[in-house]
């Protein structure tokens, strides 16, 4: 089995996100199974909102170039999902909704399910409270699954602020270990598949 490309990343860009912390528990898990495990912040690819004239007009970012690039090579993503009223973060559905736009000349080339077509995937969501995001999750896996990806069971953590101590170590061993395993899982899926 060759060793996997893993892309991470989380649907928030708010500094201490518990998505991204949570994130990072199943990014060692995918590393611990043999996994290369790219680990991107949201931050660093700005996409302004989607809308289908600017794109007619202007063509695609320059930051979605780069991410469709960055996923190329990949055989799986791990994605962790805030919950914003029951449903996906605006953040990341928009940019979801830019990575599936055709992009017909240079880097990045291909249609748009191009990201996405075929590749494993690790969904995970936490948040405060005691349903962990699971009322986003089925619509964040229904996207990908549209897409064309193969959407792995998905890891809810509720009561997310309890995950760590203060000090940043592990308070909650069993979310901890089912966040690992996800990583673990999602590292063997793609290690077959590819």
């Amino acid at each position: 089995m060759s060793q996997p490309i893993i892309v991470a990343f989380a649907g928030s860009n708010r500094q201490g996100s518990l998505n991204r912390a949570a994130l990072s528990l199943a990014e060692a898990g995918a590393r611990q199974a043999g996994a290369q495990v790219l680990s991107i912040n949201l931050r660093d690819y700005p996409m302004p909102l989607y809308d289908a004239e600017f794109h007619q007009a202007n063509g695609v970012p320059e930051s979605v170039r780069q991410m469709r690039e960055l996923l190329r090579p990949a055989a799986a993503m791990l994605v962790a999902s805030p919950e914003y009223n029951s449903s996906i973060t605006p953040l990341l559905k928009n940019t979801i909704d830019w990575l599936s736009q055709s992009v017909a000349d240079g880097a990045g080339a291909g249609g748009g399910r191009m990201p996405f077509d075929g590749k494993v995937v690790g969904l995970l969501g936490a948040s405060v409270g005691g349903f962990g995001a699971i009322r986003a999750l089925p619509h964040v896996s229904f996207i990908f699954s549209n897409l064309g990806s193969i959407v792995l069971p998905v890891v809810a953590v509720p009561a997310a602020d309890k995950l760590f101590h203060a000090d940043g170590s592990i308070a909650n061993e069993r979310q901890a270990r089912g966040l690992e395993d996800l990583g673990v899982r999602v590292a063997k899926f793609a290690a077959v598949t590819r």
